[in-house]
Parts: structure tokens; C-alpha cells; sequence
């Protein structure tokens, strides 16, 4: 992947922006090169029945219920930045399949528990086996150390990305961010505005 520093660098020495920090560079490089092995390893799935044909990860999907127990499609959507639309029509494919079973929820009526039924686990047990394959054939001249030095990195950066993601859009007006005074004040109105049925 070309380097985000190239499509920096020459702006920089003509002095048409302010230079980057090296760490942000870093960091934004990180994310590029995250999103791009996604995809390759998204390919890498769908090609061995990890990932369905349509991009849903039947293996995630199965994995989840396999170390955590019944889940509802709610909770599953939740651990993933995805719809709980997708996760549903992931569902219902595995259950058309004899993968999962939708049960009764004891803490609530209307939102089913998805289970993995007997064929479920003995199918996730296969990908597993699969994924663990792949897995040894890749990253041959990277040692041991330097790749749980990598996860432990990646799920920092993930995790930061993620409480980002959750936090609350600041409304913008078109002129630009709203001014913090301007804020303050439109959020005292709120506060003291009569509740109106």
C-alpha cells in the first residue's frame, strides 16, 4: 500500500498545509493497512466457506454463540459495527441451514435466542480447524512475540475507534462547528424547556 506520508510529504514542502505529526501518520497508515487485510482476508473466506457469498461471517457469527452461549441477533449486531438487519438475515441463512435454532428468551418475550444446534458445532468445529490451517501457512517470517505485540495494538486502536463510534454526532452547523458558548446555552433551553405531551 502506497505510503500516507508520500501524499503528505509534497504538500508539506511547498508549504501548503501544516505538517503532520510522524505518530498520526503512523497511526492513519495502521488503519489503511488494517481495512486493506480485511478485504484480503475477507476474499480468503469467502473462497473456504468462512464468509458467505453476500460478506456475512457465518464463522464470526458461529464463533460467538460457540464461546459465549445463546445470544439474540440484537446482542450479536452489538460486539460488531454492523445492523441488526444483517445479523438477522445471517441468522436466518444459518437456521435455514440446521446451523442455529431460534428458542424461547426468558427475559423477554419477543426476541429470540439464537443457539448453535448439534450440526451448528460440529460445522464451526470444521472452520475452525480450516481457519487455524490458513492461519499456520500465513506470517511465516514473523515471530510469535511480534504478532502479539500486533494484536495487542490493533485491539487498542480498535477499541478507541469503537467508544468513538458510540459516542454521540455534535451537530454542525453549515458555517462550521457550533460554538462552545452557543452549545452551552442551547443545551440550558433544552433543560428548562416544559415537557409537552
Amino acid at each position: 500500500m502506497t505510503s500516507i506520508r508520500q501524499g503528505t510529504g509534497a504538500a508539506a514542502r511547498a508549504g501548503a498545509g501544516p505538517s503532520v505529526d510522524r505518530k498520526a501518520e503512523a497511526v492513519a497508515e495502521l488503519m489503511l493497512e488494517v481495512a486493506q487485510c480485511f478485504f484480503r482476508i475477507r476474499a480468503v473466506g469467502q473462497k473456504t466457506g468462512l464468509i458467505t457469498s453476500w460478506g456475512g461471517g457465518a464463522f464470526g457469527f458461529m464463533r460467538s454463540l460457540a464461546l459465549l452461549g445463546p445470544l439474540t441477533v440484537p446482542q450479536i449486531a452489538k460486539m460488531r459495527p454492523t445492523s441488526r438487519q444483517r445479523m438477522q438475515r445471517l441468522a436466518d441463512e444459518l437456521a435455514a441451514a440446521g446451523l442455529v435454532e431460534f428458542i424461547d428468551n426468558p427475559k423477554h418475550r419477543r426476541s429470540k435466542l439464537v443457539r448453535l444446534t448439534r450440526k451448528g458445532e460440529a460445522r464451526y468445529g470444521t472452520l475452525s480447524a480450516r481457519f487455524l490451517a490458513i492461519a499456520s501457512t500465513m506470517g511465516g517470517d514473523v515471530s510469535e512475540a511480534d504478532l502479539r505485540k500486533t494484536i495487542d495494538v490493533v485491539r487498542r486502536i480498535s477499541e478507541e475507534a469503537r467508544s468513538r463510534s458510540e459516542r454521540p454526532a455534535r451537530r454542525a452547523r453549515s458555517g462550521g462547528a457550533t460554538p462552545t458558548g452557543a452549545s452551552e446555552q442551547s443545551s440550558a433551553r433544552k433543560r428548562h424547556r416544559p415537557y409537552v405531551p
